[in-house]
């Protein structure tokens, strides 16, 4: 009986498998990958995102209290006081603009650094974040340089369409208002199949090193054939985390607005009132806060793998993370990045796996020096050649039962009338006596053990 060996799962050092995935893995690693390295991805980025916050909040309420408590030495309607309410309001909202870029700096940060730690994760390594901000920092800048880009980018849309829009209402009301709403109706798909093409620029831009423009076309052609599947990643993502924040601030806000319907009805609310009502929006802002840091990070996650996959199919990266695992745990030393060695590089689709075509070559199995094949085989490989190895993907035949062996041909006796074969002179000498002719009816001559030869 053979045995035939069992097909075994790819290995999996690190929190994926070395083998291009699935969306379901994608989606499903996207949200375990926080347990691998905590510190560096949650910790982190709350701890980032909590400053930002923070000083953001305070910043623009200190701004608009000293800005707006000029009011109250002024009266209402005067020239003063209309000026004083106008140079307010500008600069607090400078102040909360120049502020909340820095915020989105900050989250910017964060970002680079999930995207270092979840590739160095792919192939089981857990770096410090001295050791991953080391890669972040020399393009932290074109991070910040994208993220402006296409701030400004939308900015200006938003801008021009609302220009047009306001532009036709003061003309015709109703045809302002239909161009309006026929203009954000258009502006959404718009925003997801621009979201989903420039979905990995963040990635490219650390993992590979490269600069703005040439991170946007590697992530337009690395997106290109796996459109829905990357659109799915980002809208289930974006949609579940939206769905977390309403259901921990809807119920927030309904219970502050009960309370101070309670506590101060006649709406002179006590100390105490107000303390509560802060504490509350202070708990709820937080859980809020925690559920952006984690979406933020997962959202990342995604883009990685997404990245990752896309260069497994088209490039072959698979091949070069497996090669870097086993180099590494032989103990090799300064090995080069494995996400740097095959950027750009094509692959060949898969191709059916079949045996390959019998010859009529002295090579092929099952042929003689001195005549064809007589049954068709496999080509015999080289000394040192590589077996043919069928593409990851492609359909593989089963192994095939072992083949009966062949009956041994019958022997029949000649024929006492056959004539005898002429040998050739150059393959025989001529002095060489022919062999007897056989007798019509052979006999077969026995003698017992230690018998003389000539006893019959």
């Amino acid at each position: 009986m053979t045995a035939y060996p069992a097909w075994t799962p790819a290995s999996r050092p690190g929190i994926v498998p070395l083998h291009p995935y699935g969306f379901g893995t994608i989606l499903g690693r996207s949200f375990t990958a926080l347990r691998h390295n905590p510190r560096v991805l949650l910790g982190f980025a709350l701890a980032v995102q909590t400053v930002a916050y923070v000083v953001l909040s305070v910043g623009v309420a200190a701004v608009a209290i000293a800005s707006f408590a000029r009011l109250d030495t002024l009266v209402e309607g005067t020239p003063d006081f209309d000026a004083v309410m106008t140079g307010s309001i500008v600069v607090t909202a400078l102040v909360a603009l120049v502020l909340g870029v820095a915020a989105g700096a900050l989250g910017v940060l964060v970002q680079g650094v999930v995207v270092s730690e979840v590739a160095h994760a792919v192939v089981a390594e857990k770096p410090t974040l001295k050791e991953i901000w080391r890669r972040v920092r020399p393009v932290f800048w074109r991070l910040i340089g994208y993220s402006a880009l296409t701030v400004a980018a939308a900015t200006v849309v938003v801008a021009i369409l609302a220009g047009l829009v306001i532009a036709i209402s003061l003309v015709v009301l109703p045809l302002g208002i239909v161009l309006g709403i026929l203009f954000f109706l258009g502006c959404i798909p718009l925003f997801l199949w621009l979201a989903t093409k420039l979905f990995l620029v963040p990635s490219v831009i650390i993992v590979e090193g490269v600069g703005i423009r040439a991170g946007i076309a590697r992530s337009w052609r690395l997106t290109r054939g796996r459109f829905w599947s990357t659109l799915g990643v980002l809208v289930i993502i974006s949609v579940s985390f939206s769905v977390v924040a309403q259901i921990i601030s809807v119920p927030i806000s309904l219970v502050s607005s009960g309370l101070t319907t309670i506590i101060a009805p006649t709406g002179d609310p006590q100390p105490g009132a107000i303390v509560g009502f802060v504490v509350l929006q202070l708990v709820g802002q937080i859980g809020i806060l925690l559920v952006q840091c984690i979406a933020l990070v997962v959202q990342s996650t995604s883009a990685v793998l997404v990245y990752v996959d896309a260069r497994m199919r088209t490039e072959g990266l698979d091949h070069d993370l497996a090669a870097y695992v086993e180099a590494r745990d032989a103990g090799a030393d300064d090995l080069p990045d494995p996400y740097r060695v095959g950027i750009g590089r094509a692959v060949a689709p898969p191709q059916p796996w079949g045996p390959p075509a019998a010859t009529a070559s002295a090579s092929a199995y099952g042929a003689t020096p001195s005549g064809p094949a007589s049954t068709p085989g496999p080509a015999t490989p080289a000394y040192g050649a590589a077996p043919a190895v069928p593409a990851y993907g492609s359909p593989v035949a089963p192994p095939a039962s072992p083949a009966a062996p062949a009956a041994p041909p019958a022997e029949t006796a000649p024929r006492p009338d056959a004539p005898t074969a002429a040998i050739p002179a150059n393959d025989t000498p001529t002095d060489t006596p022919a062999p007897p002719r056989p007798s019509a009816h052979p006999t077969t001559t026995w003698a017992a053990p230690g018998a003389p030869a000539d006893e019959t």
